[in-house]
């Protein structure tokens, strides 16, 4: 597939310098390994020594890169280049595949209690469950399952293998037994939300599980029953969400993190990858917490005074700084 840079332009905005809306593109390409014909971008600065080398028929830039940028040949100057390629790659795919499938393949399984918009699509070896409702523009890819009772807003995306509305892990001990607790919520996900392939999210004990508007999950997340994640937070692969805890709004989650039930983490907080997220954080910023399997008696124990440390510190340079006044005191004398 080709397209004019000018069709681009029309669709997405920008403002072309030094070029020709006539040029020919024939893909977007990453700006240090693209050739004629290919639409790049640089959004960092840090890549800067990429531009002038690049082959790239047409580069994506800031104002700021916008002369140096023209030096080099043909730009599209706009106020966020990664955001602009991000819209041109959908336009791309959009314009290369057409419009988007609707309906419900013949190997599907949709109970006629549900409710599937007409321009929802459901696809190979789906099951969509009694009472279930799929909004409009929504696409399962592949083996979807979509629980009992539970719903799925408009224009998401959900990957193959995902699962939403499974029973949560609830179970009472009794007599040396354990008496499962039946799941009578469901999960309800909001607009514009994308699943990666083979995440879990578990339906709720009583209450429902929620993932707000704009919600954008990776592969292999597991979110445990009652768990509510605010609208726009990203969840990055293998992260593991326990029951009932509460995920702000414009939250951003590292691969393979850990948060631990009923803990509420405060909107706009990032959390690095691999963190374990053992207590609530009421204060946005930026949180990384890494720490050795030990006994869980020592490792309590370690964990209160690593807390302490940097006012110990504090203190052993306060001592330090007197003592070396107390030296130079006496040697004065």
């Amino acid at each position: 597939m080709s397209a004019l840079l000018g069709q681009i332009l029309d669709a997405l905005g920008g403002e072309l310098v030094g070029g020709e809306r006539e040029m020919s593109i024939s893909r977007i390409a990453p700006l240090d390994s693209a050739s004629h014909g290919d639409l790049s971008f640089l959004s960092n600065p840090r890549y800067r020594q990429q531009l002038a080398a690049s082959q790239a028929a047409c580069v994506i830039v800031a104002p700021a890169m916008r002369d140096e940028a023209a030096q080099r040949g043909a730009c599209i100057v706009t106020a966020d280049p990664y955001a602009y390629f991000a819209r041109a790659t959908q336009w791309w795919k959009a314009n290369q595949q057409g419009q988007k499938p609707s309906g419900v393949h013949p190997s599907a399984v949709v109970d006629a209690s549900a409710t599937v918009h007409a321009s929802a699509y459901i696809g190979p070896q789906c099951v969509v469950d009694a009472g279930a409702v799929i909004g409009a523009d929504t696409v399962l890819k592949s083996r979807v399952t979509v629980g009992q009772g539970c719903v799925v807003g408009e224009r998401c995306i959900v990957h193959p293998g995902v699962v939403i509305g499974a029973d949560g892990f609830g179970f009472a001990p009794s007599a040396g037994r354990w008496e499962k607790i039946e799941q009578l919520g469901a999960v309800r996900i909001g607009n514009d939300v994308e699943i990666g392939a083979n995440t879990c999210i578990d339906r709720g004990a009583l209450d429902d599980t929620i993932i707000e508007d704009g919600v954008k999950i990776d592969n292999l997340v597991q979110i445990a029953h009652n768990v509510h994640i605010g609208a726009h937070t990203v969840i990055a692969g293998n992260t593991g969400i326990a029951g009932s805890a509460r995920i702000g709004r414009h939250c951003q989650i590292g691969g393979a993190a850990n948060i631990l039930g009923h803990l509420t983490i405060a909107d706009g907080t990032v959390i690095s990858p691999t963190s374990m997220v053992t207590r609530s954080l009421p204060k946005a910023g930026f949180y990384t917490g890494i720490f050795p399997l030990q006994e869980n008696e020592q490792w309590e124990k370690n964990a209160a005074t690593f807390r302490q440390l940097y006012a110990l510190r504090e203190r052993v340079k306060k001592l330090e700084q007197a003592l070396a006044r107390n030296q130079q005191s006496n040697n004065g004398n």
